[in-house]
């Protein structure tokens, strides 16, 4: 019988899930902080794994992840700083500002913010990313804050003098501009108006109209990350795709996953999240049509690779970071939890995906942040089941009732109704027991000490006395 070290050794240019994850740190490295630390930083690869592949790959990723980076904050400074009157695209959904409205528009190639208040306030609110709208006015230069202004892709401000005809963008931006607005509809005709704020959130991360209190209690409860759109809502409209895609060929089948992942981007308007979470899809739809199956790890690091080499500024996203490290953390630390706790194997599959989806998030949290809610854990059990019925029932509910009558309307709508008022009041309350912020970091010590005794326990107890 053949012995696993009688088997050919994996070619030379093989690299291992572990070594995909590490070249993207230092393509991540090199962004960031340069070439030198990029250079560094494949050294202790080298230190550690002695294979010139992973060397090589990772200085050149590196260095070009550096030279990226590099031009990438460059074509972040305006080249024109003078008066503007012509058409202007919608870069992005116009959202509050205090009292005003955030309309960022592009014009010859840079985007620029303008503030408005009043009368032109009224006339944006009503439009989305995509159209086209008739502008006159200035464009000068960024002033609080540039840096994070500059992420966004935005070069400066622009004071509106004069708002014209707002007409409708390319076909893509119609089709998904007429979704949102047909989920908005159906959601303010059948629900109150934080909730269908809500409900946009949770479908398809449409939280702009959010009033601040409710934005205030997922922050706290730590379930923000249900209205940001992750791999969950990319899997369920996969997953409700599924019995079309099935019929089709392989490759046929292959581009329309591709085509419709690319949709709902769009639809999602291409946050990081969505960005992060498309990416890992359309790679695993490629590797599984080519007879593959990658670990999500490897997944992870090749999306962090395609996505920040192609745009550098996305290293400076905090939703970004949020979202790949939750992700590196259920896919890491998740499964090692998962066969470790004790109960049945729902409760310790939905416990160890939320403390590893908290694990991988813990330290970004607390950078940006300064905080991680102790309360989150619970408030993730509770929610996140719901939510994520709410986002695969109510894409194509919120589409059907939005041109039923109001009566039939609110028949469909009506598991969507119970389901958001249900998060919406789980975060509420979970907002309102989150404990200070000394007492939270207690608590997540007594946790984490009760977890370790928990698994060393279970690890001495001999075959078949632990209860399961």
């Amino acid at each position: 019988m053949s012995r696993a070290y009688d088997a050919d050794p994996p070619p030379r240019w093989h690299l291992t899930d572990l070594q995909v994850l590490e070249c993207a740190a230092v393509t991540v490295v090199g962004i960031w902080a340069g070439w030198l630390a990029a250079v560094a930083a494949a050294l202790v690869l080298w230190a550690t794994h002695r294979r010139a592949v992973p060397l090589a790959l990772a200085a050149v990723l590196g260095v070009v992840g550096c030279v990226a980076g590099h031009h990438a904050w460059s074509e972040a400074t305006p080249r024109h700083l003078a008066p503007f009157t012509g058409w202007a695209r919608l870069a992005a959904d116009p959202t509050p500002a205090g009292t005003g409205l955030r309309v960022t528009l592009q014009m010859q190639g840079e985007r620029f913010d303008a503030f408005v208040y009043g009368t032109q306030r009224a006339q944006f609110a009503t439009h989305q990313s995509g159209e086209y709208a008739w502008v006159v006015g200035r464009r000068l230069p960024l002033t609080r804050d540039p840096r994070r202004s500059q992420v966004r892709h935005v070069v400066g401000r622009f004071a509106v003098d004069v708002l014209g005809d707002v007409v409708a963008g390319n076909p893509l931006a119609t089709a998904s501009n007429r979704v949102r607005s047909a989920l908005r509809r159906a959601a303010n005709r059948s629900m109150a108006p934080a909730d269908a704020t809500l409900f946009t959130g949770l479908v398809i991360g449409d939280d702009a109209q959010q009033p601040p209190w409710l934005i205030d209690d997922f922050r706290a409860s730590g379930l923000s990350h249900l209205t940001a759109v992750s791999g969950q809502n990319v899997s369920y409209m996969l997953a409700a795709a599924l019995p079309l895609l099935r019929r089709l060929r392989p490759w046929w089948r292959w581009a329309a996953t591709v085509g419709l992942i690319a949709w709902f981007m769009a639809l999602t308007r291409f946050e990081p999240s969505v960005l992060r979470a498309g990416a890992m899809a359309m790679l695993a739809a490629t590797a599984f049509v080519l007879g593959r199956q990658p670990h999500p790890l490897r997944l992870v690091a090749s999306a962090v690779v395609v996505l920040t080499l192609g745009d550098p500024l996305l290293v400076w996203s905090v939703g970004f970071w949020l979202s790949v490290c939750a992700t590196i953390g259920v896919c890491a630390v998740a499964p090692w939890l998962v066969a470790r706790l004790a109960g049945p194997h729902w409760l310790r599959l939905a416990l160890g995906v939320t403390l590893g989806a908290q694990a991988g998030v813990a330290l970004p949290s607390l950078l940006v942040f300064h905080r991680l809610p102790v309360i989150s854990v619970p408030a993730n059990l509770a929610a996140v089941p719901v939510a994520g019925f709410v986002m695969l029932y109510g894409l194509p509910a919120g589409l059907v009732a939005s041109v039923l009558p109001g009566f039939a309307a609110s028949t469909v709508m009506l598991p969507s109704v119970v389901g958001t008022r249900w998060v919406s009041t789980v975060a509420q309350v979970a907002a309102a027991a989150e404990p200070p912020a000394v007492w939270a970091a207690g608590l997540w010590v007594v946790g984490g000490v009760a977890l370790v005794l928990h698994l060393r326990r279970r690890s001495r107890a001999p075959a078949g006395s632990v209860p399961i």
